[in-house]
């Protein structure tokens, strides 16, 4: 299976040498599962973009620092994709960014949650039980690093699993798009980097709070496998 990552973002250069940036994290979540999947990267933030949405057989929207509300040229332009590639039945992931991304390009509504920031290991109860959650279970725990959520959701959009902190989590758009609000590419060490990043703009006891959550196990092999079910049902369906 081809999977056309659209990457919204880059890693700060100390976490990415340490820890691999984008294409290497979510190249090492997923063929984990499936070592015959291939990556094609368009660097969107950088103003690349596919012209031919059947070049590969599903896409995955990469986490981003960026607001999906802000007024970058590159942001309007990768929200017109998301409306195409629905449209034409394409199969799409996405991870945080991206995961406000379609909800804010399919009529809902993302922005910063008075909340405030979720770090660490976020606790979400799975809801609705669909058949690519193979294996299946009632929990689905993972590290996030976010300000932002998803505020409103388009029409007909299935939340998936819910928490107090954010209570759309994981959705559903129709058969062929899914986002999560979680980073399951990220490691626990990662997370920790990326929190000490933060120290400036995260309160302290947050901060104390999430590096505690993170002695907790997480189920980004759990994810990394829904999501390869996910892309496999979408590009072999139809």
């Amino acid at each position: 299976m081809n999977v056309g990552l659209l990457q919204c973002d880059d890693l700060a250069p100390h976490v990415a040498r340490v820890h691999g940036n984008y294409p290497a994290l979510y190249a090492g979540l997923l063929q984990a599962v499936d070592p015959a999947i291939e990556f094609v990267t368009w660097r969107v933030h950088k103003g690349e973009l596919p012209t031919d949405s059947d070049v590969v057989d599903a896409w995955l929207i990469s986490g981003s620092k960026a607001g999906v509300y802000e007024s970058h040229a590159w942001i309007e332009s990768l929200l017109v994709l998301i409306r195409r590639l629905h449209a034409e039945h394409q199969t799409v992931v996405g991870i945080c960014f991206g995961h406000q991304a379609m909800a804010q390009a399919l009529g809902g509504r993302a922005g910063k949650s008075d909340r405030g920031w979720g770090v660490g290991v976020s606790f979400n109860t799975v809801i609705h039980h669909k058949p690519w959650m193979t294996p299946w279970q009632e929990g689905l725990d993972l590290i996030v690093s976010h300000q932002d959520q998803v505020l409103a959701l388009p029409e007909g959009t299935e939340v998936l699993a819910e928490s107090p902190f954010c209570p759309f989590y994981l959705l559903q758009y129709g058969p062929r798009l899914m986002s999560v609000q979680g980073h399951p590419e990220f490691s626990k060490a990662c997370s920790a980097d990326l929190m000490a990043d933060k120290s400036d703009t995260l309160p302290d006891r947050r901060r104390r709070e999430a590096m505690a959550s993170l002695n907790a196990p997480v189920d980004d092999h759990v994810m990394a496998r829904w999501i390869v079910n996910f892309m496999r049902d979408g590009s072999t369906s139809g």
